[in-house]
């Protein structure tokens, strides 16, 4: 039996949304290089878009729609520990990487990162250089920039 994916567009600060997934949870969550000629809007990732459109205003923090992911055992461990990175705080690979039990493993730890398929949702933009940089984000760095500013609890105001 196959089953039936659907799809949502959701225009975001960061560009167009491609949101994919089933009755089962959200598999994927891809900003476009480009605008879709039309928007696609299947009615059963309503709420996920719902949920995105509040995070992106501010107004949540944390997502509760069923998700998944798959991936390898330890990706998926990986992934895991993203989901505790509590919204406004970043981890860095190297803390990661222990968390995980290798210290050494920052290489793998961030090809996991890299290959997450629900990005924002499971944050790895919240993974940061030893020394507090932006280092690597399959979004580009400008998207992962925009996500910790927008998630900073300490919003910078202008003067003028």
């Amino acid at each position: 039996m196959t089953r039936k994916n659907s799809n949502y567009h959701l225009k975001t600060p960061i560009g167009t949304a491609l949101i994919e997934g089933n009755k089962n949870g959200v598999e994927k969550i891809n900003i476009l290089s480009e605008a879709p000629k039309a928007l696609i809007q299947d009615a059963e990732l309503l709420e996920v878009a719902q949920q995105l459109e509040s995070y992106f205003k501010g107004e949540l923090k944390e997502f509760n729609f069923p998700i998944q992911l798959e991936g390898t055992p330890f990706q998926q461990r990986v992934w895991k520990v993203l989901l505790n990175i509590p919204y406004g705080k970043t981890m860095s690979y190297l803390e990661l990487s222990k968390q995980l039990g290798d210290p050494k493993a920052i290489r793998a730890v961030a090809s996991a990162n890299g290959k997450n398929p629900v990005w924002i949702v499971v944050p790895c933009h919240r993974v940061i250089g030893s020394d507090g940089s932006l280092t690597g984000y399959v979004g580009g760095l400008w998207r992962k920039k925009w996500l910790l500013e927008h998630e900073s609890p300490a919003k910078q105001q202008s003067l003028f």
